[in-house]
């Protein structure tokens, strides 16, 4: 289908982009922003999103890179999927969003599709959001009033809703390192590459010896928002993890992730019912927690 008409802004700096957007929140009008489009065009094209206008932040340098800022890696909003893969900076410091990124769509999509603009579009069947809330990332964004800092537990609003107040621009995110000690995995269930997760698993694991002393999860696509099972993660706080042999440890780790869809509304649609998915929440969870701790 055709696009419904819109007017078309670029604008020149942050602040401009603030503005027009401030402007466009207090006459009223519908304006969304561009940034890798490829969340925001399909939507366009199915005419399930008409906005009055569209506002490209593509051009904006502030936006783009990434950056060592000591206990945190900062990714710029409108740094491609396909520069953090290549990132050796993201690679050895931040892995679980490498891992993660990797899953995402195809090459033509990761080429163009931001880090940012998975993370504001609020898609709970995203790969990155989970990971976000996973490793407690936070969000910064900017607008005429100054600059403020969002936790990625308090981003996730409702389903394709994020905490961006009017006028908002996300201008990156600060993903802390979690240092040494630490394992991860993304584990993602999909009908094909190129699909979103119909269930996926964020986990990092932190272990002393055979001893689990801390772990993270994230789930993908068991709810509205992005979902962190708290009792998983308590569940396998002092656990065992032993090398293979050991049934009875292996056994207490696969009780507490079998725990990961207490709490959770995952949804139904022609791809998976409730049920399925909190078997799949279930079993992934197991898998993560156990490439990541052995």
């Amino acid at each position: 289908m055709i696009p419904a008409p819109f007017d078309y802004i670029r604008p020149a700096s942050l602040e401009e982009a603030c503005g027009v957007l401030a402007e466009a929140d207090a006459s009223g009008d519908d304006v969304k922003v561009l940034a890798g489009g490829q969340s925001l065009l399909p939507l366009l094209r199915l005419r399930l999103a008409y906005p009055a206008a569209l506002v490209d932040l593509g051009r904006l340098p502030e936006l783009h890179g990434i950056e060592d800022r000591g206990d945190h890696v900062f990714v710029g909003a409108l740094t491609t999927h396909d520069e953090v893969l290549r990132s050796g900076l993201v690679r050895e410091q931040i892995p679980l969003v490498a891992l993660a990124t990797a899953t995402v769509a195809d090459p033509a999509v990761r080429h163009r599709g931001t880090f940012g603009g998975s993370m504001a579009h609020a898609d709970p069947a995203g790969d990155l959001p989970a990971v976000a809330l996973a490793l407690d990332c936070v969000f910064v964004v900017r607008s005429g009033e100054g600059e403020r800092e969002i936790p990625a537990a308090e981003f996730f609003v409702d389903y394709l809703e994020s905490a961006l107040g009017p006028g908002e621009v996300l201008v990156g995110v600060r993903v802390p390192k979690l240092g040494p000690g630490w394992g991860y995995h993304y584990e993602k269930f999909h009908r094909t590459a190129q699909a979103w997760a119909i269930v996926g698993v964020a986990a990092a694991v932190r272990r002393a010896g055979e001893t689990i002393e801390e772990a993270r999860i994230g789930l993908t696509n068991m709810g509205p928002t992005p979902v962190r099972p708290r009792v998983v993660e308590a569940a396998l706080r002092g656990l065992s993890s032993p090398p293979a042999g050991d049934d009875g440890a292996h056994d207490r780790v696969r009780d507490a992730c079998g725990q990961a869809d207490s709490g959770t509304s995952p949804p139904s649609d022609l791809h998976a019912g409730p049920d399925y998915r909190r078997h799949l929440a279930r079993v992934l969870t197991h898998r993560a927690v156990r490439a990541t701790a052995g």
